[in-house]
């Protein structure tokens, strides 16, 4: 009798320690997000930020650089917390905390709750997600997304689920993907990756003899249709600038130079034992003869990076682009054999987690000895007294009874500029001499002004030539009664300057303006 009663006490056991797991699981994600919270009430907005943040307040159904979920994002953010940093990041890190939750119930799903903890430790670990989920960029309903995206089409191709929890699972995913696709066009890897593997795995491929797969684009094509309409309507502007930005005429300099930069980014933001993990656990379940879950996952992070690995043959890729492979790759590291999650844990987990720790500590402070120029977090610092200088100066102007527009050159400078003055002004970005990008498609500045008003022309003048006027204003002069130099103004964090804007003051405009060959519309 006491033999007999021994083994559900231990069943039992096991069960709550299970249990235990999936609930640390869910603490570690609750946590991690609490901390990103006051990371992001704490830190400056990002140039990119604050120009995504432009978009949220003219909301529309696509952008010239990306579709439009940030910019619905931050605007549903701002419209609780109001025009502040933590406004501005509130949905982006909510959304983290659902591409963590999605990760761990993947990993649920394929081993157990132990291996839905070590999911949720690697991704409030890893700096990809650490810190990449506190900014409000696009990646972030991105990798969300993606990761809900892979958690359902798992459940939908477990060969031992019913089929009308199939059919339901590809309809969710179905939307899922079309919400990634409408954050980043680099979305629509995921589908074909997952139709590779459909078609190259025995036991996946009875899944076109289903309904699920077909409703599943379906539904992706409906949440797409917005970001495809607004497309139409503006000659495909989006799609192209996207395509030129990757796959382009094939930039100067070594192929393997930008290969090797592709890998350094990658050993950066993941850490390096944990990308040496996620190339074996890839390598290891692309077996055709091995879990059809497995082999999906593991075809989704191959076709992904191997994307971004031809693509910097002929352009370079930024760090932050491969990420959607690494959101399979690391469920199939959490779901890997027990002993192989012992061997890596601690090793993969310490090392991300003390690379995350010293980027975290250099945004808050600058300890490390980084040039202020070359500190990419420097970048939103100073706004804010460059923000009131420009108002000051504009006051002093005004004080004639002369109607004064705000114009920058940069998109960035006029996201930067708008978001810190407290009124949040209309700033004109001209882009002369620079990419294009929204603000061509918005009204210009000539739209609003009238003959004789005066224009604060913030500019960055380095790489300028001496002793004469910098092109951009070389080229408004001649539409002025005067150009006059206006003071310089600094750009600091922690007192060393990262940089500085010029003011240029343009008074009397003529009512005429330099001629632009580079439509927008025409040539991205």
């Amino acid at each position: 009798m006491a033999g007999s009663m021994h083994t559900p006490r231990s069943t039992a056991a096991i069960v709550a320690g299970s249990n235990v797991a999936w609930q640390q699981a869910l603490w570690i994600i609750a946590g991690t997000t609490l901390l990103r919270l006051l990371l992001a009430a704490s830190v400056p907005l990002l140039p990119d930020e604050t120009y995504y943040w432009e978009w949220s307040r003219r909301l529309a159904g696509g952008y010239f650089d990306h579709p439009p979920v940030i910019a619905w994002a931050i605007a549903l953010g701002t419209a609780i917390f109001g025009d502040t940093p933590i406004g501005v990041r509130l949905v982006p890190i909510l959304l983290g905390a659902v591409a963590s939750l999605a990760v761990a119930a993947t990993a649920r799903t394929l081993a157990s709750n132990n291996a839905a903890r070590f999911a949720a430790i690697l991704m409030a670990a890893m700096p990809l997600s650490a810190v990449g989920f506190v900014l409000a960029t696009p990646d972030a309903p991105l990798l969300a997304a993606v990761a809900v995206t892979l958690y359902f089409v798992v459940r939908a191709v477990d060969p031992r689920a019913a089929r009308s929890a199939s059919t339901l699972n590809w309809i969710l995913a179905g939307a899922a993907i079309g919400v990634a696709m409408a954050s980043k066009f680099t979305g629509v890897f995921v589908p074909f990756a997952v139709l590779l593997a459909l078609v190259l795995h025995k036991e996946l491929q009875p899944q076109f003899r289903a309904p699920g797969p077909y409703l599943a684009v379906l539904v992706a094509s409906a949440v797409m249709a917005p970001v495809l309409l607004w497309n139409a309507q503006h000659e495909w502007i989006a799609f192209r600038f996207q395509l030129g930005h990757g796959l382009g005429a094939a930039t100067r300099g070594s192929w393997w130079q930008r290969e090797l930069e592709l890998v350094g980014g990658q050993l950066l933001l993941v850490s390096p034992i944990l990308f040496a993990a996620f190339v074996v656990a890839i390598q290891r379940a692309l077996s055709p003869k091995g879990s059809p879950q497995r082999f999906l996952l593991a075809e989704v992070a191959f076709f992904c990076a191997a994307f971004f690995v031809y693509s910097a043959t002929r352009k370079p890729v930024e760090a932050n682009w491969p990420a959607l492979a690494w959101i399979p790759a690391l469920v199939l590291v959490a779901a890997s054999r027990p002993a192989m999650r012992t061997m890596w844990e601690r090793r993969a987990a310490w090392l991300a987690g003390a690379i995350t720790l010293v980027l975290v500590a250099q945004v808050m402070v600058p300890w490390f000895p980084v040039p202020a120029s070359r500190d990419p977090v420097a970048k939103a610092h100073g706004w804010k007294l460059v923000a009131d200088s420009v108002l000051n100066i504009a006051a002093a102007e005004q004080a004639a009874d002369v109607p004064v527009h705000l114009t920058v050159n940069r998109y960035q400078d006029a996201a930067q500029l708008a978001f810190n003055i407290a009124e949040h002004p209309d700033v004109f970005a001209l882009n002369i001499g620079v990419r294009r990008n929204q603000y061509d498609l918005w009204p210009r500045v000539t739209s609003r002004a009238s003959e004789g008003h005066t224009m604060l022309f913030l500019l960055d003048e380095r790489g300028a030539p001496p002793d004469s006027l910098p092109p951009p204003v070389a080229r408004l002069a001649p539409h002025f009664a005067s150009a006059t130099m206006g003071a310089l103004l600094p750009l600091q964090r922690a007192g060393e300057t990262s940089a500085q804007r010029r003011v240029w003051i343009l008074r009397g405009w003529t009512g005429t303006w330099p001629d632009d060959p580079n439509d927008p519309l025409k040539t991205p």
